[in-house]
Formats: C-alpha cells, sequence, structure tokens
C-alpha cells in the first residue's frame, strides 16, 4: 500500500467519534437515569396521578340535572283503557330534577379528591426512588463482582505459574512430586474459585441489564454518594411521606363527613299537559331528614375521626421505624469502615511484607516455592475478604443515599 494511503487511513482513524473507537463505561449515575426512564412502575403510577388529577377537577361541580318524563292518571280498566286522550285527568309529563350541594360541601369534596390526587402522585416518585436504589445495589454487586473475577484470576495465574516453577523444579531435581501435586490441586481449586466468580459476575450483570437495559461488561468505579443526615432521612422516607398523605386524605374525609351531617336538598320543577284542560306546572322540593343522626351521621364522623388517628398513629411509627433504619444503616457504615481500615493495616499489610520476604529467601534457595506460593495465595485471599467489606460498605452507602426521595422530602 503507499505510504499516503495509510497516512490517509491514519488520519481517518484518528477522526473517527469516540462511540466507534468503544463505548464509555457506564457509570453510576447514567445507570440510575437509565432505569428511571425504563421503569413500568413510574409509567403506571404517572397515569395514575393523571386520572387522579382529572377525577379530582370533578370533584366539586354540582350534581348533573334529572329529566323526568312520564304520564299522569292513565286509565288502567275500562273500554278506555291506555287512552291518552279520554281521561281528562290524564297528564303527559316532563320535569327536570337538580340535587343542589352548598358551597362548604362541594369545596370539601374537591379539596378531598386533591388530597387523593396528591397522595396518588406521591407514587411516581416513590417508583421512582425505589428503581434507583435497586438499581444502585446491582450496580455495585455487579462492579465488585468484576473486581473480585479479576482477583480469582490473579490467583488462577498464580497457581499456574506456581505449578510450571514446581514441574521445572521437579526436573531438575530441587523440587518434590509432593510439591508438585500440592500445586496442581491448588490450581484446579483456584480454576473453580475463577468459574465460581464468573457465575456470580453473570447473575450480577443480567440482574443490572434487568434495570438498565445496557450490557454491564464495563462499568466505572460507584464511588462514594453523600449520604443524608438523621432528620432529611426520616423526613424523605417513603413510608413517612406515604403516612403523611394518608393523613391528609383522613383528614379531608373527616371534614366531608361533617359536613354530611346537612343533607342536600332536591329541587323538581315539572310541566304537565292535559286534554281540553289547562296544562299545569309542579314544582317540588325534596328534602332529607335525619332522623337518628346519632345512629346514622354521627357514626361516620366517629368513624372518620378513628381513621384520622389510625393514620398519625402509623406516621409515628414509620418515623420510629425510619429513625431506627438510619441507625443502623450508619452504624453498619462506620462498623466496616473500622473493619476496613483494621483489615488493611493488620491483616493485608502484613501479608504483603511477608510476601515480599518470603519472594527474596524463595530466589536466595532459603524458602521452598510451596512457602512463596502460600504466602502470596494468603495475601490474595486478604484482598478478596477486603473487597467483601468494601462492597457490602457501599450497598450500606447506597441504602442510605437512594432510599429516600430525591430532593429531600415532598411537602
Amino acid at each position: 500500500m503507499p505510504v499516503h494511503s495509510l497516512r490517509a487511513a491514519a488520519l481517518a482513524a484518528a477522526l473517527l467519534p469516540a462511540a466507534w473507537v468503544g463505548a464509555a463505561p457506564l457509570s453510576l449515575d447514567e445507570a440510575l437515569a437509565l432505569a428511571v426512564q425504563r421503569s413500568q412502575l413510574t409509567r403506571s403510577a404517572r397515569a395514575g396521578a393523571q386520572g387522579a388529577a382529572e377525577m379530582a377537577r370533578a370533584a366539586g361541580q354540582q350534581p348533573d340535572p334529572m329529566l323526568s318524563v312520564g304520564i299522569d292518571n292513565l286509565p288502567a280498566t275500562g273500554p278506555e283503557r291506555l287512552s291518552t286522550t279520554a281521561e281528562g285527568m290524564t297528564m303527559k309529563r316532563i320535569g327536570i330534577a337538580q340535587e343542589w350541594v352548598a358551597a362548604d360541601k362541594r369545596a370539601a369534596r374537591e379539596a378531598l379528591a386533591q388530597a387523593a390526587a396528591s397522595r396518588e402522585a406521591l407514587m411516581e416518585p416513590l417508583a421512582a426512588a425505589e428503581a434507583r436504589l435497586q438499581t444502585a445495589l446491582a450496580y455495585i454487586d455487579a462492579w465488585y463482582a468484576g473486581a473480585a473475577l479479576a482477583l480469582t484470576g490473579q490467583g488462577e495465574k498464580l497457581a499456574r505459574e506456581a505449578l510450571e516453577a514446581g514441574k521445572g523444579r521437579l526436573a531438575s531435581v530441587a523440587g518434590s512430586s509432593a510439591e508438585v501435586l500440592g500445586l496442581a490441586s491448588a490450581l484446579g481449586r483456584a480454576e473453580d474459585d475463577s468459574a465460581e466468580q464468573r457465575q456470580q459476575r453473570s447473575a450480577a450483570a443480567a440482574n443490572l441489564q434487568r434495570w438498565t437495559g445496557r450490557s454491564a461488561d464495563d462499568l466505572a468505579e460507584p464511588g462514594e454518594p453523600a449520604l443524608p443526615g438523621s432528620d432529611a432521612f426520616v423526613a424523605a422516607h417513603p413510608a413517612v411521606l406515604a403516612r403523611r398523605r394518608d393523613i391528609a386524605v383522613a383528614r379531608e374525609e373527616l371534614e366531608l363527613a361533617r359536613l354530611n351531617r346537612r343533607p342536600n336538598w332536591t329541587w323538581e320543577l315539572s310541566y304537565g299537559q292535559r286534554q281540553r284542560m289547562p296544562d299545569l306546572v309542579s314544582l317540588a322540593v325534596n328534602i332529607p331528614l335525619p332522623v337518628a343522626p346519632a345512629a346514622r351521621q354521627d357514626r361516620e364522623t366517629a368513624a372518620r375521626l378513628a381513621q384520622l388517628d389510625k393514620a398519625e398513629a402509623e406516621l409515628a411509627e414509620a418515623e420510629r421505624a425510619a429513625a431506627g433504619e438510619y441507625a443502623a444503616l450508619s452504624s453498619d457504615v462506620q462498623r466496616l469502615e473500622e473493619r476496613i481500615a483494621r483489615v488493611r493495616a493488620s491483616v493485608l499489610l502484613p501479608l504483603q511484607q511477608r510476601s515480599e520476604t518470603t519472594l527474596a529467601a524463595y530466589r536466595g534457595n532459603q524458602a521452598s516455592l510451596a512457602m512463596w506460593f502460600e504466602a502470596r495465595q494468603a495475601e490474595l485471599e486478604a484482598q478478596r475478604r477486603l473487597l467483601a467489606l468494601q462492597r457490602d460498605l457501599a450497598r450500606a452507602r447506597a441504602q442510605l443515599a437512594f432510599k429516600p426521595i430525591v430532593n429531600g422530602a415532598m411537602q
């Protein structure tokens, strides 16, 4: 190929968009955004909120009027049976009736519907928060499963190299068959550890893809999210917010029950047409008579008052549970941080130093290959233990950061 053609190809490759060169790793923020966009529960909650909002707009209107059409005093017997013209008392009637609801009662109905709509609207951010939390946990599991797979891969490589070195020493009569057999068994265990970790990595990646819809082969490090304080966590906790909406609905139901002690009047106007006689106009007012308010209306008010008391008790319990959840997660974070620091300083660092010392002794023919392999394997095992603690810490932080509703409590 001519030199100028090679240069043109190199220049074209340099000008290709980054997407063609290789997709960037999926970050945690991108995964959270994708999960919220794909969540069908969020879509369902949004539709429910729209429906409740439409119902709230209609709740404050007067009931529809009723049209009545009929025939009065129609002959039922005799030769003129069912005749509309034979009897002077027969009257064709058409009328309209309207139930009249007082303005304060209509306002109470609208307020109740709006409170119910507000409770329904809360379902969307609750569903989004749940999607974010589950996605964050799945992302953490997938990333740390990949990191653990890298460590088991190092252990497998170490075992393979040690076995090759043991075979070489056996050929030069510097080693022993027992040493080689032990190293071969260690390689088999290392290969099985890698297979098990690949299985866990595949399951974690599938779980993450279920939320994001994207492959989890390449993930960026999760990082540490900002953690809320106790008051902010409790105020924005999904259960607390839901109970507050229940209280708002219960209060409006109680107010409406109190107003319902006054019955609604119904007005009716009708026009009657008769044969050979003047037409008639009728006007009537129907007034319900609450003859036993202590047995009916008062019981409804008492029931709504009990529902309000129930909702307030559930809110207090939800706040107590949220505070306990925050305390437990915060304690987990603190204890895991302490354990990670202790493992690094008291376990991993001495093992790393032991590996370096044993390797130097092995090179000086003062330590066996098995001793160096054992020291290096113990170091890798400590790294895996440290990685598991770091994963648990990341999960605890994610629950503190993503369990509450984003942007704080909703009033």
